[in-house]
């Protein structure tokens, strides 16, 4: 099955301690010719290049997530991200300290970036954030990682403001918007998500969207897709969402995985 390319994964998670490079070494064996690493945060940006570095078909994607902006008595047992504990709230020290890293060829997108109304981050912080975010990848002419959970209006209001490349990771919204959106030249991230009973917003869009601007994804270790949701995920399993956006669209799986790898390629320029 493939081939595979996984825009959105986050193997330097803690998920993957006990075996993440004879995870990642056995990717290729099972279809997978690309991931896409995120970052969230200063913190986790170095292992995310190091894997880069260490795999040829892995590339970065460096940026701030709105998660991260998150205070202290919020956090639980991971505790604060460095946005908070190191920066102290100060996004701005942060995107200073992490500018070095995209001179790096393997650094391929700015993000994971965007905005999410479910947790109690501050709104104006959140949206100054991902504005600046936003400057950066046109200044650097580099796509964005957009993530977007429960704040539609205002990451749309921003995308339609400055028109930036890039991909809306784990698209939840309307088949309607996925149209315009997709005339500004914006690429839609699905993964596991859109095979959940009930993810009928995701069918529709997945309908009403060309193949030729759709990505696959996984947000793993998140979001296993049906039939083994809630077991750790890894990029091998969008050979489930693959299908599965075949079927919606009626189009052999094989055909759905070469044009979203091809898709994967011209939006990170590779």
């Amino acid at each position: 099955m493939g081939p595979i390319f996984d825009t959105h994964a986050h193997y330097s998670s803690r998920a993957f301690d006990p075996d993440r490079y004879s995870l990642l070494d056995s990717l290729p064996g099972k279809g997978v010719v690309g991931i896409c690493e995120q970052a969230t945060h200063s913190g986790d940006a170095p292992r995310c290049l190091e894997l880069a570095h260490r795999y040829p078909w892995v590339y970065a994607a460096i940026g701030i997530h709105p998660e991260s902006l998150l205070p202290a008595s919020d956090c639980g047992k991971e505790g604060p991200a460095p946005t908070v504990s190191v920066y102290g709230g100060d996004w701005q020290a942060e995107m200073k300290a992490l500018a070095p890293y995209y001179d790096d060829p393997k650094v391929v997108a700015v993000g994971e970036c965007g905005l999410d109304y479910h947790w109690p981050v501050p709104k104006d912080a959140q949206l100054a954030l991902f504005e600046a975010e936003i400057q950066l990848a046109l200044e650097l002419d580099k796509p964005i990682i957009v993530h977007d959970r429960q704040a539609h209006a205002d990451v749309y209001t921003l995308l339609k403001k400055y028109r930036p490349k890039g991909i809306i990771h784990c698209y939840s919204g309307s088949a309607d918007d996925a149209l315009w959106l997709a005339e500004q030249g914006l690429f839609f991230g699905f993964g596991g998500a859109c095979t959940f009973k009930g993810a009928k917003r995701a069918a529709k869009a997945l309908a009403a969207l060309p193949l030729e601007q759709i990505v696959l994804e996984t947000d793993c270790p998140y979001m296993a897709p049906e039939p083994v949701r809630g077991t750790r995920c890894d990029s091998s399993l969008i050979r489930y969402v693959g299908e599965y956006v075949a079927s919606v669209k009626g189009l052999a799986p094989e055909e759905v995985f070469r044009q979203t790898a091809e898709n994967a390629r011209a939006v990170f320029q590779l």
